[in-house]
Parts: C-alpha cells; sequence; structure tokens
C-alpha cells in the first residue's frame, strides 16, 4: 500500500504542489526500504530517481542517499545492483549530497566483503561517484589492489572504476599509468583483457607528460599487436587521447589517414574513417591540404561504396568549414587552385550520380558547400554542375517513399536552399524545376519540396507570384484521403500559398483551400492551417477557420482559446482597409480593431489554467491594444491643430516665457504626453522581449519590430514638432541594411525607412508645426497600421521550456510567520535552485549563469523613532553563479540593523551564452523580523530605571 502511494506521489505533477510533498513520498519509499520483501525493497530502490527528478533539492537529496547507501551496506548482491544503477541513473544529482564522508562510508564497508561479486559492485559504485570523490586515497587503493584480483569480475569493475578516477583524477591517473603499462605489456595478461585496459589510456591527458608516455605506449601497441581488434581499441584510444590533448591532432591525422590507404582491412578502415570524422568536428582548422587531398585519393579508389560512403562523411563535414578554403590554397605559391581541377570536385562530381542514394546526398552536399565558399569568378560551371546534380538527385528521390529515399530528398533540398541563399540568380530555374517535380511526386516528397519552396519565396519573394498558379492547381488535386501523410500535404501546400501571396489571398485561392479542408482535413490540420495563415498576415481566412473550429474542440479552454484567435484576427483584418489620407477612417478602424481585441482577451484570460497561464499572449495583446490606442491618440492630437490652432498671441507668448514649444500652441504639451506614451510602449514592449527566454527567434524579432515602432513614431513626433535641431537621423540610417527574415519584417522596414525620408525632408522645408507636420505624422500611422501583424510561433506553440526552482534557507516555519534575528547580527541566506527544462532542452538558447539579486526593504519599525539613514533600511546584493548539472547554490549576508519587520525579496533572471540577460524569474520574498540582541535590551532597561528613579539625598550616614 506504501509502496502505491508513493507512486502516486511520484507520477501525479500537481500544480502548486508544497514541501510536504517531497517529505511524504521520501517516507512511503522509507517504509518500502524496510520491508521485509525482497520485491518491495528492489520496487522502492527503483522509484527514487523519479523523486529526484521532481524534488531535486540537497536536503531531500542527501537523505535519499542515505537511506540507499545502508541498503547497500545490509541488503544482498540485487539489492545492491538495483542500488548501482539508481546511483548511475542520477549522476547528476551526486554533487547535492551533504554527509559525503558518512556516505561513501557506509557504501565503502562493503569492499571487504569475502564475496567477489559484492566487490565488485562496490567498486563500480566508487566508480560511479569519481565526479564527488576524485582524490580519496582508500578508494585509490581498493581499485589498485583489485586490478591483481583473480575474480574476472572483479577485475573488469576494477578496470571501469579506475578509468572513471582516471578521467576525474589528475594524481590516481599518474600513479596508475605505469601499472596499467605493465599489465598492457605483461605476457601473462589474457588479450581479452588487454582490450579492456588499453581505453583507460584515454583519460591519461591532465598533463603533456602523461599524455605523452600514454601516446608512446599506444603507438608501441599499434606496431607490436597487429591483430584486428588490437589495432581497432588501439586507434581509437589514440584518437580519443589526441583529441583530449589537442596538440597531437595533426600526428593522429596522419596515422589514421597512412591505415586508411594501406591497411587492406575493411574494418581497420571503417576506424580510422570514424575517428577521422570525430576530428573533423572536433579540429577541422588542423586539416591542411595534403590531409584532405590524400582523403579524396582513397575515395576515388576504393571499390566498396561503404568505406567510399564513410570518407564522403567526413568530406560534407570538412566542406561547411574553414578546411575547404584551406584546399584551394596552394600554400606554396599562395595562389588559388582552379576549383574544377581538384581531386576534391571531381570526386563530388562523380557521386552526385552514383547508385548509392546516401553517396550521391553528400556528393551533393560537398558541391553545393564549395559553391558557397569559393569565389563567385571562379565557379560559373560549377554551380550549374552543383545545380544539375541536386535536380538530378531529386528526379531520382521524389517518387520513392522508402526512408532512406527521403532522408537524401531532404539533404539534397536543404543544400538546394543554401546554394540558392548564396546565389539568388539561380533561383528563378530551381523554382520552376521544383514546381514541375510537385506533379510527379508521391506525398512525403512534395511535402519536403513545400519546405523547401516556402524557404526560397520567404528569401526572394519576387518569384511568390509566379508559383501561385502551379500551386493553386496541385491543391484543387492535392487530397484524396484523410492520412496522415495528405493532412501534412494539405497544410505544407497552404503554406507556400500564404507565402507566395504575400498576406493577400484571393477569392478563388481562399475558395480551392476552404473545398479540400471541408472534404478531407480534419480539425487538427485546419487549426495548422489557420495557424500559419494568422503567421502570414492572412487574418480575414485565418478569422474564417477560426470561426468554424470553435465548436468542435471538447474542452471550454479551448473554446475560448478559438474564439480569442477569431476575434485578434477580425480586429486586424479591420485595419486591413485602412487608405491612405482616410484619417477619420483610420480611427474607425482602430475603434473597430479595439471593440474585436477587448473581446478577444476576455477570451484569452478565460482560456488560461494554472498549468498554462498564457502569460505571453495576454501581455503581447495588451500591448497591442495600448499600441492602437496611442495611434488613435495621436490622430486625434494632430486633428486638433485644425479644431483648435494656436492663438494670435502665440509667438508674444513664446518669447515671454523662453518656451520656444508655446508658439505652437496647446499641441506641443499634447505631442509630448503622446511621445512619453510610446516611448513608455517601447519600454514594456523590451520587457516583454526580456521576458521571453523561451521564445524562438521569429517571435523575438517580431516584438522588436513592434518596439522600433513605437520608438519611430516618439521620434518622428520629436523631429517634427518638439525638437526639430536636436532630432538625428543617422542612428537610423543603416535600417535598409539589415537582412530580412520574413515579409512582415520586410514591410516594416520599408515603412520605417519611408517614414525617416520623408521626416528628414519635411523638417529642412518647413519650421514647425503646419499642417504638413501633423499630416506627415498622420501617414506614418496609417502605413504601420496597413502592415498586418504576424503571430509568430511562440504564439501558438511553446518548443523550449525553462523554469527556475528557488529554495531559501532559513525558511519561515509557515508562509506568514517571520524569521528572527538579532539586530547586532548578520543573517546568513542560502540560496539555492534548480533549473528545469521541457523535452528540448536549449533548442534556441542555453543558460550560462544565473544572476540573483537579493533586496531587502524595511516595512514596519519598532524601534525609537530617530532619523535613519537611507542606506541602513535597505540590502541589495547581486551575484551570478554558473549552474552545474542544473542545479546552483550562493550565500548572501544581509544587515538587519534597524529594528522591525523587513521584506527580503530574492529574483533570478538568467545569462545565456551571448551574455545577453533574461528576466525569467521566479520571485520570491521572505519576512524577516530585526530583534534586539538580550545584552542592549538588558542595557535599555536598567538605563530606563535608573533614570525613572531619583537621586537620593547625601548625608553623613549615607554610605553606612
Amino acid at each position: 500500500m506504501s509502496l502505491s502511494t508513493a507512486r502516486s506521489f511520484l507520477s501525479e505533477a500537481c500544480y502548486g504542489e508544497q514541501e510536504l510533498d517531497a517529505n511524504s513520498a521520501l517516507m512511503e519509499l522509507d517504509k518500502g526500504l524496510r520491508s521485509g520483501k525482497l520485491g518491495e525493497q528492489c520496487e522502492a530502490v527503483v522509484l527514487f530517481p523519479k523523486l529526484f527528478q521532481k524534488y531535486p533539492f540537497p536536503i531531500l537529496i542527501n537523505s535519499a542517499f542515505l537511506k540507499l547507501a545502508d541498503i547497500f551496506r545490509l541488503g544482498n548482491n540485487f539489492l545492491r545492483l538495483c542500488v548501482l544503477k539508481v546511483t548511475q541513473q542520477s549522476e547528476k544529482h551526486l554533487e547535492k549530497i551533504l554527509n559525503v564522508d558518512e556516505f561513501v562510508k557506509r557504501v565503502f564497508s562493503v569492499i571487504h566483503s569475502n564475496d567477489p561479486v559484492a566487490r565488485a559492485i562496490t567498486l563500480r559504485m566508487l566508480g560511479s561517484l569519481a565526479s564527488i570523490i576524485p582524490d580519496r586515497k582508500n578508494a585509490h587503493h581498493s581499485i589498485r589492489q583489485s586490478l591483481d584480483s583473480h575474480d574476472n569480475v572483479e577485475v573488469e569493475a576494477a578496470i571501469f572504476a579506475a578509468a572513471s578516477f582516471s578521467a576525474q583524477s589528475k594524481d590516481f591517473a599518474a600513479g596508475i599509468c605505469n601499472k596499467v603499462s605493465e599489465m598492457i605489456q605483461g605476457l601473462d595478461t589474457p588479450v581479452e583483457l588487454k582490450l579492456k585496459l588499453i581505453p583507460m589510456l584515454q583519460h591519461m591527458h591532465h598533463d603533456a607528460s602523461l599524455a605523452s608516455s600514454s601516446r608512446e605506449l599506444l603507438q608501441h601497441l599499434v606496431n607490436s599487436y597487429p591483430s584486428t581488434p588490437m589495432v581497432i581499441v588501439s586507434l581509437h584510444t589514440f584518437t580519443q587521447l589526441a583529441a583530449s590533448s589537442l596538440i597531437d591532432i595533426p600526428k593522429q591525422l596522419q596515422l589514421l589517414l597512412q591505415y586508411l590507404k594501406d591497411d587492406p582491412r575493411k574494418a581497420v578502415k571503417r576506424l580510422a574513417i570514424n575517428d577521422l570524422k570525430l576530428l573533423a568536428k572536433k579540429a577541422p582548422h588542423l586539416w591542411i591540404r595534403e590531409n584532405t587531398q590524400t582523403l579524396c585519393e582513397c575515395a576515388l579508389t576504393i571499390p566498396y561504396n561503404s568505406l567510399k560512403l564513410g570518407m564522403l562523411a567526413v568530406l560534407s563535414t570538412l566542406s561547411g568549414t574553414i578546411a575547404v578554403k584551406q584546399y584551394f590554397t596552394n600554400v606554396a605559391g599562395g595562389s588559388a587552385v582552379p576549383p574544377r581541377l581538384t581531386d576534391l570536385v571531381k570526386l563530388a562530381q562523380e557521386c552526385c550520380y552514383h547508385s548509392n542514394l546516401a553517396v550521391a546526398a553528400h556528393g551533393v552536399v560537398v558541391l553545393s558547400n564549395i559553391s558557397i565558399s569559393c569565389p563567385e569568378k571562379d565557379i560559373v560551371q560549377l554551380e550549374q554542375d552543383t545545380v544539375l546534380g541536386v535536380e538530378s538527385l531529386l528526379m531520382l528521390c521524389s517518387q520513392d517513399s522508402s526512408p532512406s529515399a527521403q532522408a537524401t530528398l531532404k539533404t539534397a533540398l536543404t543544400s538546394l536552399v543554401k546554394l540558392l541563399k548564396s546565389r539568388p540568380h539561380l533561383s528563378q530555374p530551381a523554382v520552376e524545376f521544383l514546381l514541375g517535380q510537385l506533379h510527379l511526386s508521391c506525398d512525403s516528397s512534395r511535402v519536403l519540396m513545400c519546405h523547401a519552396l516556402a524557404a526560397i519565396a520567404t528569401h526572394l519573394p519576387v518569384l511568390g507570384d509566379g508559383m501561385l498558379g502551379d500551386l493553386v492547381d496541385l491543391y484543387r488535386v492535392a487530397s484524396h484521403s484523410s492520412t496522415d501523410k495528405q493532412q501534412e500535404l494539405l497544410v505544407s501546400l497552404a503554406t507556400v500559398i500564404f507565402v507566395a501571396s504575400q498576406s493577400s489571398l484571393t477569392a478563388e485561392v481562399k475558395t480551392v483551400i476552404k473545398q479540400q479542408l471541408e472534404n478531407v482535413a480534419n480539425g487538427w490540420t485546419v487549426y495548422r492551417i489557420a495557424r500559419q495563415a494568422s503567421r502570414m498576415g492572412c487574418h480575414e481566412f485565418s478569422s474564417e477557420l477560426y470561426q468554424c473550429l470553435r465548436t468542435r474542440v471538447a474542452s471550454e479552454h479551448f473554446y475560448f482559446w478559438l474564439n480569442s484567435l477569431k476575434e485578434f484576427s477580425q480586429a486586424e483584418q479591420c485595419l486591413s482597409h485602412v487608405e491612405d489620407g482616410d484619417y477619420s477612417g483610420a480611427m474607425s478602424a482602430i475603434a473597430e480593431a479595439l471593440r474585436s481585441y477587448q473581446k478577444g482577451i476576455a477570451s484569452l484570460t478565460a482560456a488560461s489554467t494554472p498549468l498554462s497561464p498564457l502569460t505571453f499572449q495576454c501581455e503581447f495583446i495588451k500591448l497591442r491594444i495600448d499600441t492602437l490606442q496611442a495611434l488613435s491618440q495621436l490622430i486625434c492630437t494632430c486633428n486638433s491643430l485644425k479644431t483648435s490652432p494656436p492663438p494670435a498671441i502665440a509667438t508674444t507668448i513664446a518669447l515671454t516665457s523662453g518656451n520656444d514649444l508655446q508658439r505652437c500652441g496647446r499641441i506641443s504639451m499634447q505631442m509630448k504626453v503622446c511621445m512619453d506614451e510610446f516611448r513608455s510602449l517601447a519600454a514594456r514592449y523590451a520587457d516583454l522581449h526580456q521576458s521571453s527566454f523561451d521564445a524562438d527567434y521569429a517571435t523575438l524579432r517580431n516584438v522588436e519590430l513592434q518596439q522600433q515602432s513605437c520608438l519611430l513614431v516618439s521620434h518622428v513626433i520629436e523631429a517634427l514638432i518638439l525638437d526639430p535641431q536636436a532630432a538625428s537621423f543617422q542612428e537610423y540610417g543603416t535600417l535598409g541594411s539589415v537582412q530580412t527574415e520574413s515579409e512582415y519584417e520586410r514591410r516594416m522596414m520599408s515603412v520605417f525607412n519611408r517614414v525617416l525620408e520623408e521626416v528628414e525632408g519635411l523638417t529642412k522645408k518647413h519650421p514647425p508645426v503646419s499642417h504638413l507636420h501633423t499630416g506627415c505624422l498622420c501617414d506614418a500611422v496609417i502605413a504601420l497600421l496597413k502592415v498586418p501583424l504576424s503571430f509568430q510561433r511562440y504564439f501558438f506553440q511553446k518548443l523550449q521550456s525553462t523554469s527556475i526552482k528557488l529554495a531559501l534557507s532559513p525558511s519561515p516555519r509557515t508562509p506568514s510567520e517571520p524569521i528572527p534575528v538579532q539586530n547586532t547580527q548578520q543573517l546568513t541566506l542560502k540560496v539555492e535552485g534548480v533549473v528545469q527544462h521541457g523535452s528540448t532542452p536549449g533548442l534556441f538558447r542555453k543558460i550560462q549563469s544565473v544572476c540573483l539579486n537579493v533586496t531587502s526593504v524595511l516595512q514596519s519599525k519598532t524601534g525609537p523613532d530617530y532619523k535613519i539613514p537611507l542606506d541602513t533600511k535597505t540590502n541589495e546584493i547581486e551575484q551570478r553563479v554558473e549552474p552545474h548539472n542544473d542545479y546552483f547554490s550562493t550565500q548572501f549576508l544581509l544587515n538587519f540593523s534597524i529594528l522591525g519587520t523587513h521584506t527580503v525579496t530574492v529574483e533570478a533572471s538568467v545569462v545565456d551564452e551571448s551574455g545577453i540577460e533574461w528576466k525569467t524569474g521566479p520571485k520570491t520574498t521572505v519576512s524577516v523580523k530585526s530583534l534586539e540582541d538580550p545584552y542592549s535590551q538588558q542595557l535599555r532597561h536598567q538605563l530606563q530605571q535608573s533614570a525613572a528613579q531619583p537621586a537620593p539625598q547625601r548625608g553623613a550616614y549615607a554610605r553606612f
């Protein structure tokens, strides 16, 4: 019964869990450990990794591991094996063990057992703990002894432990190296044991002398033992050692290429190829031209497809790095070698048409990478050869739905898209070829081709119109059944159509898509297409799709979510009808859009749940609402120049007051309010950007564009009306040169540049403020409104999930009770934290360090009411700490010299690998009550009593 309770604790992911759950789960597991039945004990042991995953804080993990150590000490070998597996699964939590000495003491006691299996399990346990006890001499001694054991199981366990300690401890590696060398070279050591001992040498890289002696031993082994298993193990250990020590990589490349060229055994050649690929990824800059040339010569002469495939895989890895540029530079003369005459290009051209699809795919990758990296003047013919190779491979694979053919097709299309981004003049014929192939291909190939067409059309929108006719024709006949591939094809084709049409769908296109969706599409497919329409700015169409989906969901939260999306699409659709120069129409459109947005935000709030609070979505929509209101207010302010022009004495008032803005009348003050509002909105967009650590790059760029549009409007107000002389346009001059990644970004940048040009021309010709200035402002507002808003991926889907969980100590016994501390002492606040990830950690960015900010504020004072210096009322400390295995810990010393209640706030933010700080939270608060220390309190009471008593009369007998 207890274990079922523990399982329920560990399986349920309830919101707002309390620490009581962790203690309860540990108690239930402890009951299982103390059970008399072996099965229940084993089941309790194997549940511990789930406990660690759910409650990953040291105080619980320490207690749990001590209990496991007791089981290891007192249980049988099967229980010990279970504890060993749990320890190996929970490697990232080992450093959270607080009582390491006690834990190791309980485990180490089993090493003196008479049972060699128990000793072997203990050795493996010690090896698994090497990261937290790297320099324990008793463990080192036991491993050395066990290497001389006559029991094979114990010796293998000792080898495992020795390898683990060698990787962690320089002293152990230096001490064990000679013993391992003797055992490997000893005649009485079996060959099987030598094969297991040799890989230990890859960890001997802690200093140069140790690495050098290990390398000499490996060189001796390779020369002395030519058998295939010995050569394979020795060469691979050689490579691992070189990759770790770095300085020997060029020598290792030569050795591997020598074996690849001269050794006739396929197994040795295959090992050499795998190691060459490892070194190509590790250090491509160390590959000189001769190394690459040798590899090309081997690939040209090898008769075996499997080995040729491996060599081409190495070359395709190198072709995307600096190694390919080094290859095409003649080191002796310094002049470039014509690319078409080199063996690398000949090999790639030959392989592009190879019968083996995988070989052909690598040939295409190498050829396209060469075309991209070489100077344009040398590769006109090479570009054509690359395109022909890609097209032939696409034609071969597009009608084959097997996994290998689809993988080859994906590789070829990826290479084609990269080539076209680098060489846009090749795009038109390539797109025509893809459109022709779409009609002849199988469904899975069509999906991949649609992805490639969408990427090309996004980068080169001028090709979109030419695609549209063929795509619509294909959509009419695209789907005849409701299979998964057919559904995927409907989404992919619709996406390409949205990209090609550039957010202006014709009635014919809408009809064709709707008809197909009604015939065969399921609800999820319709939702995905609507989502893509919202992303591409086709809001009228997406609104219709959300409308029909609302009543087809099983949850009211989903209903409110779809209803909110429908309202947002309708709101953006209202703004699409704005015409240039129609200022009253623009205000009406904004008012209509705001009505829909207010309905939508109400539905969005109803759709949120504790597990899915929709924080980003709500904040993004609130900012959109406030931006539209600010734009409407700006148009009203511009119109006020007509309804309330400056009075006739405005110039006199300006001269008298010394404020030149008074010359413009009341509009100047209104414009200042508008400018401040837009700057405030830009700051809020910046805060939203900074809090969206898990967002994809396109979503973050979208938020940046919204922020830049607000900054642009505030800058235009300042440049036209408030301060024309001080306004500078130089900081905005590079907007046109920025590489855009989407149609929405391209349109926004175009609007920014156009508005800045108009404003710069106007400020030079006319003094403020006239109808020309207000008209320019209103035109800028309308230009921004006419760009359809793009709802990016993070609005709908969260691919990366990162959160931080904090634990503070000391902590109050109850949440409302403050922590007592004496005012003459400092409080040591320990902050521990755990970084929790979703299913794809680090997809967009990774955490480099965590920034902890601790502040304290005096809430209520209980001491005497005298003037207190401001710096003694508060504490403000910031520390950065790097998490290790997703755990971090640090301490703060806080001073509470003022008597009273203080609120301490701990806020966490993260710093990514680029050094950018993200306000991810969380924020935790605790109350601290500063109390007077007993000695000061006693002195104060004595002083009060002595001050209250009257002084006695002195007389002759007073002393007696």
